[in-house]
């Protein structure tokens, strides 16, 4: 395939896609759900190839996690579709209504970016997700996942596709490259992709960055924090700290930190460590955790900047919210960090200072979803500032233009004073 000729044809067929009506994007959408429905045994079948492949090849745990697709993963994602279709239309919506002048009107309206590449992780459920969103705000996309899960990948994007042109889509508006040289001649395709969406390991994000013109949205890591503070509810705080770090372990929004104040360290940190242990997680950290609880590894201040994406946690112990902001800010990636405290000034301050994407108080760091935000799922969580940041939905996915409608009138009349603007919003 010719990556650059495909682009290119894409970003001819992308207005035509643009300006689909809602009714039809829907229509797509409920094809796509029944389409993952009806031929769910073939999808197995097929993820069932990956993941023996997988295992003979001595592919690590978390990545066996990510790349299993059963009927739990494929309900979710169904679920998702469908409330992606009562979602209201992104595209279209007046942003600004201003009349310049008597009868010079400029209007600010949500249109698609255009032709959006997403090169992702080794997630069937992901390809299903991207590609939802995408349609449903009027994008054109480019697919690329990770090469472990080429038999699954292969099979959704073929249904998917089969899906939305019988829905009438335009014909180019989805395209699946599986080569990994591909990657490099979509990043030569400057003038006909919008915007990238990486995802995957800090290298390979800055791999990306460096070696395109392209705009690049994404996140190349989540290092999350939990801070408990000394005015902690300790019957509340422990199961959240739990859930933060092994409800899926090799998420992005999993905990991989844990801060704790010296102040209350003696007594809550065994409870926790306990409470850890026996959920199966593994604990590192400093020589002054060592002293209140058994750690399997002592680590050095840059340790702090590891993600785990397994059942692993890392421990230190901090004077106050402060230092706990301090820690976060230098080590952490922005993605997503909370705070456990009935102190609202301390919350306050934790939630200001942080400079997350996320910043939470009182709950697990794995609310970090667009589809638990209701966002219909995810593209994938930003954290940049520019344009969208955190979990990327349909919100994300879409820009503006300006129309400015006239009668004739030229900047001449304004320049020399014949006339003047009044600027009145409509």
């Amino acid at each position: 395939m010719n990556v650059r000729e495909e682009a290119r044809k894409m970003k001819l067929c992308a207005p035509a896609l643009a300006a689909s009506s809602m009714e039809r994007r829907n229509a797509a959408l409920e094809k796509i759900a029944e389409g993952l429905q009806n031929n769910k045994e073939r999808i197995f079948a097929a993820n069932r190839e990956d993941m023996k492949a997988a295992e003979e090849a001595g592919i690590q745990t978390a990545v066996l996690k990510r790349l299993k697709y059963d009927e739990a993963k494929m309900q979710d994602g169904i679920a998702g579709i469908r409330e992606l279709i009562t979602l209201p239309d992104p595209v279209g919506r007046v942003l600004l209504s201003r009349e310049l002048d008597e009868g010079l009107e400029l209007r600010r309206i949500s249109c698609p970016i255009g032709v959006i590449g997403v090169i992702f992780e080794a997630r069937p459920d992901a390809l299903v997700q991207i590609s939802s969103l995408c349609i449903k705000s009027g994008n054109c996309a480019i697919l690329k996942g990770g090469k472990e899960t080429t038999f699954t990948n292969r099979v959704l994007f073929e249904i998917i596709r089969e899906s939305v042109l019988a829905a009438g889509m335009p014909e180019g508006c989805l395209l699946q490259v599986e080569q990994h040289n591909e990657i490099d001649e979509l990043l030569a395709c400057d003038r006909d992709v919008d915007l990238l969406i990486p995802r995957g390991s800090n290298a390979f994000v800055r791999y990306i960055m460096e070696n395109t013109k392209i705009p690049v949205m994404g996140h190349s890591s989540g290092i999350c924090h939990v801070y408990v503070d000394e005015t902690v509810d300790e019957e509340q705080a422990i199961p959240v700290i739990v859930d933060a770090k092994i409800q899926y372990a090799a998420a992005c929004n999993a905990a991989e930190t844990l801060l704790v104040n010296r102040k209350i360290a003696a007594n809550f940190l065994p409870k926790a460590a306990k409470a850890l242990r026996d959920a199966g997680v593994s604990l590192r950290g400093t020589e002054e955790a060592e002293k209140i609880i058994d750690l399997d590894g002592v680590m050095g201040e840059d340790d702090f900047a590891t993600e785990y994406n397994d059942l692993i946690m890392s421990v230190k112990l901090v004077e106050d919210v402060q230092e706990a902001v301090d820690h976060i800010n230098r080590f952490g990636s922005h993605h997503t960090d909370c705070i456990l405290t009935t102190d609202d000034e301390r919350a306050e301050y934790f939630m200001q200072m942080v400079d997350s994407a996320g910043v939470y108080r009182n709950c697990s760091t794995r609310f970090a979803d667009g589809y638990r935000y209701g966002f219909g799922a995810e593209v994938g969580i930003s954290t940049g500032k520019l344009h969208a940041r955190g979990p990327v939905g349909l919100e994300g996915l879409v820009t503006y233009k300006y129309r400015l409608c006239g009668h004739g009138q030229i900047v001449a009349d304004y320049a020399s004073g014949k006339k003047t603007f009044h600027h009145r919003d409509l």
